[in-house]
């Protein structure tokens, strides 16, 4: 796998590749579910992963036919959320290290994510990450979320280069879509929770944050 001599910035999705939000969104949902009769599967994860919180929960209500709002389920995440943060919220294995190795580069970098902008900087505030990226797009920031190619297309925009000179970072089917429509360079980082996913399009489908081929898709030396 050889650097990309084009790469001049870098797009991390924030849930399940930045952090272990992924695993703790299963504990909400299937909290959410439990509490009114119905278990948390893999297929209901698959279709809600790398979508906008509300449409998200919208496919939660709809495949289970749940008497509840969007807002309804939104405010009872958040309290559920907020209940766990603080003592279960980690940075995926990698990600600090990859931090450092593209400063050190002077490649600049951004987030672009699904997640509202409030939970956004409440997650990066615990670790003191936002000072880091240049920009943080998030679900507030545009009209269609992925796998619309929107949130990436404004981020080229915003780094004034081309999509095809940017490199996306995602670990979700949805995400992924996002990149590869928006003509980015995406690499594809799995959790446990997506490793089954359809990454078509994908450059690189990397083991993690620390992967070496990741760094010379970077052009960064390995770790």
């Amino acid at each position: 796998m050889h650097s990309c001599s084009r790469v001049r910035a870098v797009v991390f999705d924030l849930d399940g590749l930045m952090f272990n939000t992924e695993e703790l969104y299963q504990h909400v949902g299937g909290e959410i579910l439990r509490r009114r009769g119905h278990e948390w599967t893999q297929e209901l994860l698959d279709a809600m992963m790398g979508r906008p919180g509300r449409v998200a929960l919208q496919i939660m209500i709809e495949r289970h036919a749940l008497d509840a709002t969007v807002e309804e389920l939104a405010a009872e995440s958040e309290v559920i959320f907020e209940s766990i943060l603080d003592t279960q919220l980690e940075p995926m294995p990698g990600l600090l290290g990859l931090l450092d190795a593209l400063e050190a580069t002077g490649i600049p970098k951004a987030i672009a994510t699904s997640s509202g902008r409030r939970f956004t900087l409440g997650v990066l505030a615990r670790y003191a990450l936002e000072r880091r990226f240049r920009f943080v797009l998030t679900a507030e920031d545009v009209v269609e979320g992925k796998p619309h190619p929107e949130i990436y297309l404004h981020a080229a925009s915003l780094f004034g280069i081309r999509s095809a000179e940017l490199v996306v970072l995602e670990d979700s089917a949805n995400g992924c879509r996002a990149g590869v429509a928006a003509g980015a360079l995406v690499v594809a980082v799995p959790t446990a929770q997506s490793r089954a996913h359809d990454f078509a399009g994908a450059r690189l489908i990397a083991e993690g944050l620390a992967d070496r081929r990741l760094y010379q898709v970077l052009g960064l030396l390995p770790p």
